[in-house]
């Protein structure tokens, strides 16, 4: 059986809200990151990065959100959660993922942890860092609208629900907090999550990681 090691409200939520539109039997393994469960050497063996999620699947295991997104697409083709292999369509699918968490995701990291990238105690540094991030993503987002508009499907590749809405559900859900306008106050954003807040997978992902308003 399928096995997602996950935290709840993390990067691990969009694997997650995956499964459960996918409808097949997976199993969730709780990591405390309170208690660095990511980091003991038990989970260290299955993502010695140290990061969240990992997922498990038989002898398979497999870490990197996107690349655990895309072996649920291709392992249950059936379900179309991804174009068909060779069309343009699929073509656009691997560029937004990519976008997805080599952009939008990596300057999302960059702004909740900012002290990373600067030498420990500098918190002029500290802060600079954090605006800045915070400013790139401001324009992310519209990007993100953008393309909604651009298309006026209901769902972030068009008319079909794919693996790339719980990766922007998921990603725009982490702006909730922001001091500059969330993804929520964008005019094609907004109802876009709304939407996808009302699919009832994503309901039982917030119910069973126990998320609380304002869900995005």
């Amino acid at each position: 059986m399928i096995q997602l090691h996950y935290s709840p409200g993390t990067a691990s939520m969009i694997p997650h809200l995956l499964l459960e539109e996918m409808g097949v039997p997976f199993e969730l393994v709780t990591l405390d990151r309170l208690a660095n469960a990511h980091k003991s050497p038990a989970y260290l063996r299955l993502n010695p990065n140290g990061l969240i999620p990992a997922l498990t699947d038989g002898d398979l295991v497999l870490y990197e959100t996107a690349a655990i997104c895309l072996y649920l697409c291709d392992a249950y083709p059936e379900l179309a959660l991804a174009p068909p292999l060779g069309t343009h369509e699929r073509a656009h699918f691997y560029k937004w993922l990519m976008w997805l968490t080599n952009t939008l995701q990596a300057s999302l990291i960059t702004y909740f942890y900012p002290q990373r990238w600067v030498h420990e105690g500098n918190t002029d540094g500290t802060a600079q860092v954090k605006a800045q991030a915070e400013a790139r993503i401001g324009g992310l987002l519209d990007q993100l609208d953008g393309e909604l508009a651009r298309h006026g499907g209901p769902w972030f590749l068009g008319q079909t629900f794919t693996a790339l809405d719980p990766y922007v559900f998921t990603l725009c859900r982490w702006t909730r907090n922001f001091a500059s306008p969330p993804a929520r106050t964008r005019p094609h954003l907004g109802p876009y999550l709304q939407r996808m807040l009302l699919r009832p997978a994503t309901q039982r992902v917030l119910q069973t990681e126990q998320i609380s308003a304002p869900f995005v």
